[in-house]
């Protein structure tokens, strides 16, 4: 049986409340496909302040786009946590995920509908486009961004004219799988992380189908124990070789195996 995740307001305070009731159902949520639970290999150091909606490799940098009203920024930074170069949104944007495509650097909104386009290396603003719905999420996948809102859909989203081009609906054993938010594309697999629970859907591309899900509960229980202001598991990236996932206000970003 297929639990649905309470539905709370992306920026609530509730939500901090309630976190530690929402990991104990996260091994329960979307309980067909396996779990599977990773092995931690490596830590690096991460800002606390950094409330994070997308993460990625950009060669040995990452870059890491934040969110909250008066709080959201692009970061480009090192492992070893030195920032090389920031740019932050208007105090009205809350921002989400995040790309790189050639040289650009693309970067949701929540609720704005509408997306920004920097310049990849230094980060420069150079323009903005239309998004149909709320951005949450956002990768690159056969040459169309691919664009998570907070439901079961993925919106495939053409380059330069930003128009949508397709759908993928994500499922496990033919159910919808709401709350997909950050997203990392590895060949033809697809990582999203659900929001409100410590679980990562690994999905087959384009059929949408979960094949398993990589399950950090506890280890976001035992960050959230230790780091009490930590909010859910978000943020995944790759390295050419490996994962490494965090989460909004995490301490530490992880290099995982599985």
């Amino acid at each position: 049986m297929v639990i649905r995740s309470l539905s709370l307001p992306k920026g609530s305070s509730l939500l901090s409340r309630l976190s530690s009731f929402v990991l104990l159902l996260s091994s329960l949520v979307f309980a067909e496909a396996p779990h599977v639970v990773p092995t931690i290999v490596d830590s690096v150091s991460h800002e606390t302040t950094h409330f994070t909606q997308g993460l990625f490799f950009d060669g040995s940098d990452l870059i890491e786009s934040t969110g909250q009203y008066g709080g959201s920024g692009l970061y480009r930074r090192t492992l070893e946590g030195k920032i090389l170069d920031s740019a932050r949104l208007a105090e009205r944007y809350f921002g989400e995920g995040s790309v790189a495509v050639g040289e650009d650097i693309f970067y949701l909104t929540w609720k704005s509908k509408k997306a920004f386009i920097y310049n990849r290396k230094p980060f420069k603003a150079k323009g903005e486009f239309r998004i149909p719905t709320e951005g949450w999420g956002l990768t690159y996948w056969h040459d169309a961004l691919l664009m998570s809102n907070g439901s079961d859909e993925l919106l495939k989203i053409a380059l330069g004219a930003f128009n949508v081009i397709g759908t993928i609906h994500v499922t496990d054993e033919g159910r919808p799988v709401p709350m997909l938010n950050e997203l990392e594309v590895v060949g033809n697999t697809l990582y999203a992380n659900i929001w409100q629970t410590a679980l990562i859907a690994v999905i087959e591309l384009p059929s949408g189908k979960v094949v398993k899900y990589l399950d950090f509960t506890a280890k976001a229980k035992d960050v959230k124990k230790r780091y009490p202001s930590a909010d859910v598991l978000n943020g995944i990236a790759y390295d050419g070789k490996n994962l490494w996932v965090t989460g909004k206000n995490w301490p530490q970003i992880y290099k995982i195996k599985f």
